[in-house]
């Protein structure tokens, strides 16, 4: 990439998200353009962006880590077999970007590109980065921003359809550990955010399945507290546990 290319891509990327409409260009045209670019003129591939991206990841301004994450599920979206290739890379940039300790608009923008790449990579070669994100979003279930936690909980279903054989274990103790938090966001005082947690709360129910002892624990007893908060919040799920011989 040229130097002026670089200088371009710079500039684009700092731009503050308060500039007027008109001269504001949008994330997915420009990285469009960009990509366009790499294809038609063949001088260097689509990794050097991603290089790009990972300095303004780690930039000490909250701006260019938000738009450095935004860029990365814009790739995602228009460059799902570049992502699956430097999927190491890119994860790491956003499981970075996901405990961001300064802006809850870079975590914002890291759950959901996090959401996309995941979904385009099926949840293959995660490996640890499994845990790191599953635990940060678990403690993003019950924050004060509506955005956050609508964007936690999608992502949290999401994960649930990716734990496999390797993580059900953890991912089993993760569920039930968010349990209460997924029953109280049934509930939710954002429409948006409630019905994110009623699909999710159907994504992990597997997970809350009971093991049945057979020297403590009749058929008969199961989870009485689950059954009446069900019961008396979302009747709905409660017949679709018990047809699934869930409860």
């Amino acid at each position: 990439m040229h130097q002026t290319q670089r200088r371009m891509l710079g500039q684009r990327l700092a731009i503050p998200t308060a500039q007027p409409k008109k001269k504001r260009t949008s994330v997915t045209s420009f990285f469009s353009k960009v990509s366009w670019k790499l294809r038609s003129r063949k001088q260097e591939p689509l990794k050097n962006v991603f290089f790009i991206l990972a300095e303004r990841a780690r930039d000490p301004s909250a701006k260019k880590r938000h738009m450095a994450m935004r860029g990365l599920g814009t790739i995602a979206r228009e460059k799902p077999n570049k992502v699956r290739k430097y999927k190491k890379i890119v994860l790491d940039l956003l499981v970075h970007g996901l405990y961001d300790p300064m802006s809850s608009e870079v975590i914002h923008e890291s759950m959901k590109s996090l959401t996309v790449i995941l979904g385009k990579i099926q949840g293959k070669g995660l490996g640890s980065f499994f845990i790191d994100i599953t635990l940060q979003t678990r403690t993003l279930l019950d924050d004060e921003n509506d955005s956050l936690r609508c964007s936690a909980f999608v992502l949290f279903g999401q994960l649930a359809a990716f734990a496999g054989r390797k993580w059900k274990k953890f991912f089993t103790y993760q569920v039930k550990q968010t349990r209460d938090s997924l029953l109280i966001h049934l509930q939710d005082r954002n429409p948006r955010v409630a019905k994110a947690c009623k699909t999710t709360f159907r994504a992990c129910s597997p997970y809350l399945r009971q093991r049945r002892e057979r020297s403590f624990q009749t058929e008969d007893q199961g989870n009485p507290k689950l059954c009446w908060q069900l019961s008396h919040c979302h009747p709905e799920l409660l017949q679709y546990f018990y047809a699934n011989k869930i409860l």
